[in-house]
């Protein structure tokens, strides 16, 4: 490194990537900055040049000033090898600037720690690494030692899962072509074991999370579920909490999604096909993501389902892996489980597919239905995948300008009647009560309701004219 590219370095002040000492007798202040490089981006610690003004105004440097720089730097571990640069200062008797690069962290590598305390970088501070972020690092370099899901389940006997459970997997599994059909007539032992869920004779803490009949050793085993009216917090609907293996909250948070959301119906040939505001499939694919890629470790941490009018959210605690952000997750990537262990015996049981491909088909199931893509959300603590909800809008202004001020959504039996309707034109509110069990009056009043909001209209102004279906399904 030259003077000049010091000076183009130091040009736009210290930041996340550079950190500047007037001498070496900042040493310890120094390799905290150091720990912080090798934990977050990588930098540039460089010596001789005073923070305030970065001004270049170099340092002595002796035997005893290397030995001492040496001897800091051995402090780092792991042990780091690094290249120390000493440059000239023109037109000064022996000053030298000294230059350090550290190259960043890796995922899946070991955090450094500077005379065992872990530092990292917040834009151009240098902090003490959180700890929750430092025993998560611990795990991704030795998943096989330190990950949640690896850890055994201490007492907890094998009687104790959900057989009808595991079995179903297994079944499911081998009509996918993912397990050989023998793996059926295996005792529950030898499945967990296949599934690499147990260990020395014990159950680890993936088979609790995936087959657990009992959980109540396991408060982070919860998804919390609420139906939200309007689009915020301010009052409650319907909120339900679920405790229970992956399959008992996956079967939770469809059966809640199916309650709440609005039921669209349309006339394909001779047969009704009905879709949920969402398509089932996408939600089913984000519920799934969420109870596999989640953080296990905190015991307060669950997953969440919350419907609003406009949207619906699932949040589970976690992060992304480090080379993931919600800007470019929907663009091929390789898959990067959270819990590798529990991820591959889904993918096994045709519960998960591999190689990063969830979001595209999520993604791909919304354009088919014409509703807007899903997006992230970073939240503190977790990740939250967001859902637009299809808002039917309605001019309710009054004028004639197709002004829209109002918005509303249709109900299960609006959906109905307009369906019946497409297929017959003549069809009677006597008719429709019949079929409906209702009163005819109800029906009249639902009818009243499209009428009014434009969805349906007479074929001529003869009143006795068929029923004509203004706005699609």
């Amino acid at each position: 490194m030259t003077i000049d590219e010091i000076k183009q370095l130091v040009k736009a002040d210290e930041s996340r990537t550079l950190e500047v000492k007037k001498s070496t007798g900042e040493l310890k202040e120094a390799m905290h900055a150091a720990c912080a490089f090798l934990n977050t981006d990588g930098g540039w610690l460089i010596f001789g040049i005073t923070p305030s003004s970065l001004k270049i105004v170099g340092q002595d440097v002796s035997d005893q000033t290397q030995r001492e720089l040496s001897q800091a730097l051995s402090y780092l571990e792991p042990a780091v090898d690094v290249r120390v640069e000493y440059i000239d200062v023109p037109n000064s008797s022996n000053q030298k600037i000294v230059a350090i690069h550290f190259d960043g962290w890796v995922w899946g590598k070991e955090p450094y720690t500077y005379r065992g305390c872990p530092y990292y970088k917040v834009e151009s501070t240098t902090k003490v690494m959180p700890r929750e972020m430092f025993e998560e690092r611990l795990r991704a370099s030795k998943p096989h030692k330190m990950s949640w899901e690896r850890q055994i389940a201490e007492g907890f006997p094998v009687s104790n899962l959900n057989e009808k459970h595991i079995m179903d997997a297994v079944r499911l599994g081998v009509r996918g072509g993912r397990m050989p059909a023998s793996a059926q007539s295996l005792s529950i032992e030898e499945i967990l074991l296949r599934f690499s869920l147990m260990k020395d004779g014990q159950l680890l803490q993936a088979a609790i999370a995936l087959f657990a009949s009992d959980v109540q050793d396991y408060p982070q085993l919860l998804m919390r579920m609420a139906r939200f009216k309007g689009n915020d917090k301010m009052e409650f609907v319907d909120s339900q909490q679920v405790r229970g293996d992956f399959f008992d909250m996956l079967d939770a948070g469809m059966a809640f999604c199916f309650k709440h959301l609005n039921i669209h119906g349309r006339i394909v040939g001779l047969r009704r096909e009905e879709t949920l505001d969402i398509p089932v499939e996408a939600l089913r694919e984000a519920l799934i993501n969420a109870l596999c890629h989640r953080s296990y470790d905190s015991i307060s941490g669950s997953v969440s389902l919350a419907i609003y009018d406009d949207r619906i959210e699932i949040e589970n605690p976690g992060h992304f892996p480090v080379d993931i952000t919600p800007e470019n997750i929907k663009q091929p990537h390789d898959s990067k489980p959270f819990n590798p262990l529990i991820a591959e015996t889904l993918y096994k049981c045709t519960w998960l597919e591999s190689w990063g491909s969830g979001v595209v088909r999520m993604v791909n199931a919304c354009k088919m239905q014409g509703v807007p893509e899903p997006y992230y959300e970073i939240r503190p603590g977790g990740i939250a995948i967001i859902f637009c909800r299809k808002t039917v809008r309605v001019n309710t202004s009054g004028d004639s300008n197709g002004d829209t001020r109002g918005e509303i959504q249709l109900s299960e039996r609006q959906y109905d009647i307009l369906s019946y309707i497409m297929i017959d034109g003549d069809i009677t509110a006597t008719m429709m009560a019949k079929l409906f069990g209702i009163s005819k009056r109800t029906i009249d009043r639902e009818i009243s309701f499209l009428r009014k909001n434009g969805y349906i209209r007479k074929e001529t102004k003869d009143n006795r004219s068929p029923w004509v279906v203004v706005k699609e399904l």
